[in-house]
């Protein structure tokens, strides 16, 4: 199993980037897709979630009309769309799979290795 992240990197402040999370080795289209970040010395936070269709999205406050989540069930992908970031928005992203059985259960399957995002000017 694996999910690895990419798309991270510096950007300045009102900029967008566009993070990806490739999985393989389980059935992605029975899984629900979040994104999480985390600063040193804080809890991760869910940013984002799909439900494994992709029919349902939920987003943090904090990110609500700047971040999208998609996801490509046929691609076995998960994206995260951010705009107009901002210096809070600086942390390791990662991507998480849980199965949509436990879907709020908060109880991960698995976790990808994480894509830092820096926004500064």
């Amino acid at each position: 199993v694996q999910l690895v992240e990419s798309g991270g990197g510096l950007v300045q402040p009102g900029g967008s980037l566009r993070l990806s999370c490739a999985a393989s080795g389980f059935t992605f289209s029975s899984y629900a897709m979040s994104w999480f970040r985390q600063v040193p010395g804080k809890e991760r936070e869910l940013v984002a979630r799909i439900t494994s269709g992709g029919g349902t999205t939920n987003y943090a406050d904090s990110v609500k009309g700047r971040f999208t989540i998609s996801r490509d069930n046929f691609k076995r992908t998960v994206s995260l769309q951010m705009n107009s970031l901002k210096g809070e928005d600086t942390a390791v992203y990662y991507c998480g799979a849980i199965k949509m059985s436990r879907y709020g259960s908060g109880q991960y399957d698995y976790w990808g290795q994480g894509t830092q995002v820096t926004v500064s000017s």
